[in-house]
């Protein structure tokens, strides 16, 4: 009774600790059928066991490997998960609701990156990063491939929007460093800066410093 102390014989005491890494259910059924302590609830079993500190055995956590105690079970109808209230709030494959739906971009979207870039939503999948891909990129290689190991595509006319497969000319990755100017490469004058007639022996001396380097390497 709640306010009592619940008393335990010497033998009853024993059989408890002899018997005390059993399940909670298991162990006060036991307990009650052997001593005929009706008076007992499993509750108190368990603050039993604590306050003796018998250890059970037990962490409570799945061990790696052990499979879990429902598993293959199906749901009964009308319960848990088939509940008809659960149902109702269950999301669908391919279903958005709330923020997800509200900044939702259908494939086929095309939006501008901060560096001015043209970029085109081209599947729903993961991971989010594959999402969106460059256009000019997309066309560039609908004519010519795959851009080749170790290059990359340099906007000619300096007008990063314009993704004409002919405004972009793959290049050595090497070469981006030169085109950007600097006092490094004795250049102050970076190619997108350049007037449009400039570009063209920007970029052809880029090539010959960097085929020159090639060379003495």
């Amino acid at each position: 009774m709640k306010g009592h102390p619940i008393r335990y014989s010497a033998e009853e005491l024993a059989w408890l600790s002899d018997n005390r890494t059993m399940p909670i259910g298991d162990y006060h059924a036991a307990f009650v059928a052997r001593f005929g302590r009706d008076d007992v609830a499993a509750a108190n079993l368990h603050a039993l066991r604590k306050r003796n500190g018998w250890r059970t055995g037990r962490t409570g956590c799945f061990e790696k490997g052990q499979a879990a105690h429902n598993k293959g079970k199906k749901c009964e109808p009308g319960k848990g998960g088939n509940h008809p209230n659960a149902a109702r709030f269950r999301f669908r494959k391919g279903e958005r609701r709330g923020k997800a739906a509200a900044i939702y971009k259908p494939v086929g979207t095309e939006r501008v990156t901060e560096d001015g870039y043209l970029e085109r939503k081209i599947h729903d999948g993961m991971p989010f990063q594959s999402r969106w891909r460059a256009v000019h990129l997309i066309n560039w290689e609908a004519v010519n491939g795959p851009v080749p190991e170790g290059h990359a595509l340099k906007c000619l006319d300096g007008n990063r929007q314009n993704t004409d497969p002919a405004n972009w000319e793959a290049i050595p990755r090497a070469l981006l460093p030169r085109l950007a100017g600097g006092n490094r490469y004795r250049r102050k004058l970076a190619y997108d800066d350049a007037a449009p007639e400039v570009r063209p022996a920007i970029l052809t001396l880029a090539r010959l410093e960097h085929a020159a380097r090639t060379v003495k390497s």
